[in-house]
């Protein structure tokens, strides 16, 4: 790599958004943003967390904005579903670029 490119990369830890950077919360936000919706047993199946952890991390992301939360009773079941806003896909983009200039270069996200 060239000088001139080595100058351009921001190695700024300050960057990287606190909320998505924990790993349960990165990848419970990078899964709704590949599916949209979720419920909270589909979301902790496919990340491999427990109810108790998921269920802390949600609700930082919730607070933060970035998905919105929708409780609701299916066959007399409560079921909770979570959905990522507008603010959550700009916010994983943001992060995605930031992670991207450290490795030496902007990692694109695909638009849904």
């Amino acid at each position: 790599m060239s000088e001139k490119k080595k100058e351009n990369i921001l190695y700024d830890h300050q960057l990287l958004d606190k909320v998505i950077h924990a790993r349960i919360r990165f990848a419970a936000l990078a899964y709704l943003y590949a599916v949209n919706q979720a419920s909270f047993v589909e979301i902790r199946d496919q990340i491999r967390a427990t109810d108790g952890n998921l269920s802390v991390h949600m609700r930082k992301l919730e607070s933060a904005g970035y998905i919105s939360c929708d409780k609701e009773f299916q066959s007399r079941k409560p079921q909770t579903n979570y959905s990522i806003t507008s603010l959550g896909r700009e916010a994983l983009q943001q992060y995605r670029s930031h992670i991207g200039s450290f490795l030496g270069g902007d990692i694109l996200l695909e638009t849904a």
